[in-house]
């Protein structure tokens, strides 16, 4: 496969040394990966002088460690100036000669007594709660920190907590993170201080001892786009490049569904249901709905498709155009969203992916659609999640209000 990056003369000097057996698997895996050419032949020439350098040193393939590719790059930057690409391409270099059985697995190290608390603590929330992996990895991020602000680097006795301690941690949170912010906090310690108590870690029940925390509900409802600047958004669009294919299909899913960023990262081409005109929305804590799939969604879709470069045996429908070529993040679209925005030259309080299923919700609202129906569309398991929408608008009620009887004119 490196013959596709190189000539022959040249791939006989690349594979000087113990890595030249697995260059060819390398040079496949770039290939598969999206890598032209031009971005893959310095990938392939770095992993060339790194095997170069490990014959040097008769270092065999098997015995590659991160500690040798940190000092090969050491002694490469008292030579060469650095390049950005080349770290990140020999850890890729390493994870690949792991999966294909080169080099061993590193071997864990041994659990720490947080690890420990941790893991059970991540088990209770999966059996019991039933967490998603996105809410259970901050579920366990902010206990993890609240152990280790107690107790350091030190031993963790739990049986040494107190109630000051969880009135110092939520007070520490409250000038770092917003309203929103400290109750989610709150919320997670009594969680795992009950779960503490219950597996009689604690004495005392220490939930108790973690303060009421005030959410702060604005008046105003919440930034949005008025249809005109909708259209406007869309008009701006790339309609011919590949990549403005894929940026189109993806505004138009959240401005036409109101989906969120997470559920057109998971859409897959099993989802859509051409012949019923339907989507599949796999949405918040393994929620699945179908929704119609509108005309020009379709459409959208259809021009993108016809496109689509396949990533593996991926089915995702929307992925990077670029090297290396991986299936896409909730950031991606909330970035697609934000360059969007900057091309209409529309400059709202609110730039991410929301933004457009606020304007759903709120245009649809003005236009006099019931609530019920819009919590339908939005996938609302609560009204009162919707009513957020139905907040009054002052400067819409002055452009309507009529004039006060007697007053100025």
């Amino acid at each position: 496969m490196i013959e596709h990056y190189y000539l022959q003369g040249r791939c006989r000097s690349l594979r000087h040394g113990p890595l030249g057996p697995s260059l060819d698997g390398f040079a496949g895996l770039l290939f598969g990966l999206g890598f032209t050419k031009l971005s893959g032949q310095p990938r392939l020439r770095i992993v060339g002088d790194l095997s170069e350098w490990l014959g040097r040193r008769q270092i065999k393939a098997k015995d590659l460690k991160e500690q040798h590719v940190a000092d090969f790059l050491k002694a490469r930057r008292k030579k060469i100036r650095r390049c950005s690409f080349e770290a990140p391409a020999l850890t890729l270099l390493l994870k690949h000669l792991r999966q294909t059985g080169v080099i061993p697995q590193p071997l864990p190290p041994p659990d720490s007594a947080l690890d420990l608390i941790q893991r059970d603590y991540a088990q209770f929330l999966i059996r019991e709660r039933g967490l998603a992996q996105i809410t259970l990895r901050g579920y366990l991020s902010i206990a993890r920190r609240f152990l280790s602000e107690r107790f350091g680097a030190g031993k963790i006795l739990l049986n040494q907590l107190s109630f000051q301690d969880v009135v110092r941690f939520i007070l520490g949170h409250t000038a770092t993170r917003t309203p929103g912010g400290v109750q989610l906090v709150a919320t997670v310690l009594r969680s795992f201080l009950g779960f503490l108590y219950q597996r009689g870690h604690l004495a005392t029940n220490l939930a108790g001892a973690v303060p009421p925390v005030a959410g702060r509900h604005s008046t105003e409802p919440p930034p949005t786009l008025a249809p005109g600047e909708i259209k406007r958004l869309l008009r701006r669009c790339d309609r011919y490049s590949y990549t403005g294919k894929r940026n189109y299909a993806v505004l138009l899913l959240l401005a036409r569904l109101g989906l969120r960023a997470c559920e057109v990262v998971r859409l897959t081409l099993d989802d859509i249901n051409w012949e019923a005109g339907e989507l599949l929305i796999r949405g918040k804590g393994g929620r699945e709905d179908r929704l119609p799939l509108p005309q020009d969604v379709g459409e959208a879709l259809a021009d993108y498709l016809q496109k689509r470069r396949a990533l593996g045996s991926s089915r995702r429908v929307f992925f990077r155009h670029k090297a290396p070529r991986q299936e896409l993040s909730s950031s991606t679209i909330s970035g697609i969203v934000r360059m969007a925005l900057v091309r209409a030259q529309l400059h709202p309080k609110r730039w991410g992916a929301h933004l457009l299923r606020y304007s759903l919700a709120t245009n649809l609202l003005r236009g006099g659609t019931p609530l019920a129906q819009i919590g339908q569309l939005l996938r609302h398991q609560h009204i009162r999640t919707t009513e957020i929408y139905a907040k009054v608008d002052l400067s819409a009620l002055r452009a309507v209000a009529l004039p006060w009887p007697g007053g100025v004119q």
